[in-house]
Parts: C-alpha cells; sequence; structure tokens
C-alpha cells in the first residue's frame, strides 16, 4: 500500500518533511547510508503550527555561549541549560501564540512605522546609520534581518496595546492608596555620598591572588585606622588593573544600592568606613563622607510616578492572565 503526502496528515506530513531536513535544506540524494545524518525535529506544536529544534537551538545560542563562559562545573551548566531550554521554548510557544493572534486580528506595522522605530532607536543612542549597522554586524546580524525584528517586536506590541493596554485605567483611589502604602519612599529619604577604595581580580582567581588582595585591602584599613583620610587614601590609589582603585561614587538612596552595600550602609554615618567588604570578585571598604536628608514629595508630584508604575503593573498582570486563557484555548504539545 502506498502512502503519498496529501494522504498524510498535516503533522505527520510535517514531521517527515522535518526529519529529512536541517536548517530549511533537504538533503542530497546521494547521502551515503551508513554516514550520520544530522536532523531537525518539532519540538513543540502551537495550533496548526510547530517549533522546530533548530528554531530552539537558535534561540538559545547566545545564552549557551555565555553560559559556557561562566566556567560552571559539568554538572552545574547541564543543569542550568535545561532549565533555560525549558524556559526558552516556552518563551517561543508564547510568541507563536501571539503572531497566530496577530494573524488573526489582521495587526500589520508598515515600513514607515519600521523606519521610524529605526530613527527613534539611533536617536536615542546617537548612532549613525553606520554606527547601527557596524552594531548589528558585531551581533551577527544583517539591517534587513534586524528590521524584521524590530517588526515582530512592533507587531506584538500593538497587539497588546489592543489586548491588554486599552482596558487599563489607573483610578486616584488607586494612586492614593499606593502613596499611602509607601511612606518610605515618599515621605523623605536620606542620601549617602559615598567613596570607595577597591581592588578586584578574575571571577576565577585563585587562593594567592585573592590573598595578595586581601593583604592590600587590610593595608589600607591600618592606615584608616591610624587616622589617614579615606579621600587622599582613595586619590592616591593607582587605579590600574589588579592594583587598588579609589573613586567617589556619589550620591545614593539606600534603595538604589545593592543588596550587600544597602547592609553596609543603612547603619552607617557621616565620616565612617566599613569593614573590608568581600565579594567573588574583589573586596572593597566605602566611606560616607556626608548624608543628605531629601524632602517629602507631596502626592501631585508623585502622581505621574506612582500611576506608570501601577499601568505597568496591570499590563503585566493582565497580560500574563490574556496569556495563560489563551493557552487553555489552544492546542499546545510539546515534544521531549
Amino acid at each position: 500500500m502506498q502512502l503519498y503526502p496529501e494522504k498524510m496528515t498535516f503533522f505527520l506530513f510535517l514531521n517527515v518533511l522535518c526529519l529529512l531536513t536541517l536548517n530549511g535544506v533537504l538533503f542530497a540524494n546521494d547521502v551515503q547510508a551508513d554516514e550520520p545524518a544530522v536532523v531537525d525535529r518539532i519540538v513543540a506544536v502551537v495550533n496548526d503550527e510547530i517549533i522546530t529544534l533548530f528554531d530552539l537551538n537558535k534561540t538559545l545560542q547566545p545564552y549557551e555561549e555565555n553560559i559556557q563562559a561562566l566556567g560552571y562545573a559539568p554538572e552545574k551548566k547541564r543543569e542550568t541549560l535545561f532549565k533555560l531550554r525549558a524556559d526558552l521554548l516556552n518563551s517561543l510557544v508564547d510568541q507563536k501564540l501571539a503572531d497566530q493572534q496577530i494573524k488573526k486580528n489582521n495587526i500589520k506595522v508598515s515600513t514607515k512605522q519600521v523606519d521610524m522605530a529605526i530613527e527613534r532607536i539611533k536617536e536615542m543612542r546617537s548612532y549613525t546609520d553606520e554606527d547601527l549597522r557596524a552594531g548589528l554586524a558585531e551581533q551577527g546580524l544583517t539591517m534587513e534581518e534586524y528590521r524584521e525584528n524590530l517588526k515582530q517586536q512592533l507587531l506584538r506590541t500593538n497587539l497588546v496595546n489592543r489586548e491588554v493596554k486599552s482596558k487599563i485605567v489607573v483610578t486616584n483611589e488607586e494612586i492614593k492608596k499606593y502613596y499611602n502604602a509607601h511612606p518610605d519612599k515618599y515621605a523623605g529619604q536620606t542620601k549617602y555620598h559615598i567613596w570607595n577604595i577597591a581592588i578586584r581580580f578574575p571571577q576565577y582567581a585563585d587562593a594567592a591572588q585573592k590573598q595578595k588582595a586581601s593583604g592590600k585591602m587590610e593595608a589600607v584599613l591600618a592606615q584608616l585606622k591610624q587616622g589617614r583620610s579615606f579621600e587622599s587614601l582613595a586619590n592616591e590609589a593607582p587605579n590600574a588593573p589588579g592594583m587598588l582603585e579609589g573613586a567617589d561614587l556619589g550620591l545614593y538612596q539606600l534603595d538604589e544600592l545593592s543588596p550587600e552595600l544597602q547592609d553596609a550602609v543603612k547603619n552607617m554615618k557621616a565620616g565612617q568606613y566599613s569593614s573590608i567588604l568581600r565579594s567573588a570578585t574583589g573586596y572593597q571598604i566605602i566611606y560616607i563622607e556626608e548624608t543628605l536628608a531629601t524632602d517629602p514629595k507631596a502626592i501631585s508630584d508623585a502622581k505621574n510616578e506612582i500611576e506608570d508604575i501601577l499601568y505597568n503593573e496591570a499590563v503585566n498582570n493582565r497580560y500574563n492572565t490574556w496569556l495563560s486563557e489563551l493557552r487553555k484555548r489552544s492546542h499546545i504539545k510539546i515534544i521531549k
């Protein structure tokens, strides 16, 4: 009994086609039977469309290169890549669902809109056309590929505007409630004028390198305890790779600092310096030159900021709800 493609089911035919295809190019008929063949395969079905292993690997590639560069142990690397692949596959499913809704609702983006978006990007980053093309080349992208990627982003943005953003309204009552619930943010805050002296080393520095760096920092700490001013030591630092670096970091609110620095700074007063703060990539001592109290912000002054916060939260929540409902209405099959 003969089987012809037109008598096959749609998905069976596509599966056969994918098994015969590598990166979209059919294998030649003269491939030797005993030669190992690299084949593509289907990794997900989303309604009447498919996602292939090639699609997934193409999306994974830049992340995989970053993970390789981190130098994880083999087991940790496998675990990280396994989770990342699952996350990216889910993301590709979401994109496919969004693209299907774009087609269903006949959402369009014109060439002029893409041109305008590119011009805005160039203006924001002070790029010339040559700068943009050079930057794309470094990422392995042509201008045509970039334009197509940007077009897809604009289409999905228009879809979100249609399905989500147009249905969101932030009320004055919600703004007032948020303002009253965050007195620490709007009742006035302390800003810290911070200096630091630091020494950095490679992420995979050996024990000897770390010990040498620690010794230099201990010497700085000893001079501070003897009464040397922090500013003078910071200004004397060589600021060269592998050497001490001193800097006036400027003014920061507590919530603008990393969690580690927040823990160190929150109990410090003007004129005080910290102990040696240690991390995987270096050591530092911080110094508070002065503290400045900021004035409370009235609700009228904070209104636009709060409205943006609540609006973005509502967009994220409603988009996730919309996407979850769309998934429930769709036929999705992950093929492992």
